[in-house]
């Protein structure tokens, strides 16, 4: 009997993983690096969620956000950019945006496929970032902390630095 539950699971290992994805992690993207993400992978993760454009005045967020990622992406912090046009500030398309930003700021963390991240075109789950919080970006660079499982979700505008106190309190309880 227990083989037979031991051979049952492992057939069902990939459903029952999906399965088990709450519905704020039940999203896949395409990067702009050629990768897949799923965010089901990463629910017991800090995740810092951004969006960004290459011609806003918050760009140069881009180099602390690099170097976020770079110093706690082994103590299990993911940082996923959304680029997007909705402010008028990201005007190149998905290759443009990725060339653009490698070469001006060698960034490595995760950029996904250009998207629309407010009102009725937003994507899925920009809508619901925007739900949980009440807080819908209001400008390039806002970003949402997703703590592992859900367990809470902040919102920062833009003007907060992604190393700010503000955001590193909520955060280093949850990098090891």
């Amino acid at each position: 009997m227990k083989r037979l539950l031991v051979t049952f699971l492992l057939l069902m290992g990939v459903n029952t993983v999906h399965a088990a994805c709450s519905e704020l992690y039940d999203h896949q993207f395409d990067t702009l690096q050629g990768k897949k993400i799923n965010l089901c992978d990463y629910q017991d993760k800090p995740i810092l969620v951004v969006n960004t454009a290459s011609k806003c005045g918050f760009t140069p967020q881009f180099e602390k956000l690099e170097a976020m990622y770079k110093k706690h992406k082994d103590k299990g912090l993911l940082i996923i950019g959304f680029p997007s046009n909705d402010f008028k500030q990201e005007p190149g398309s998905n290759k443009e945006v990725g060339e653009f930003c490698k070469m001006t700021y060698a960034v490595e963390f995760p950029m996904v496929e250009k998207s629309s991240v407010v009102g009725s075109n937003a994507n899925a789950f920009y809508k619901q970032l925007a739900s949980i919080t009440k807080e819908p970006p209001m400008w390039n660079f806002y970003k949402y902390l997703i703590l592992p499982h859900g367990k809470q979700v902040y919102a920062f505008s833009s003007d907060i630095a992604p190393e700010s106190a503000d955001v590193m309190d909520k955060l280093k309880p949850y990098i090891k």
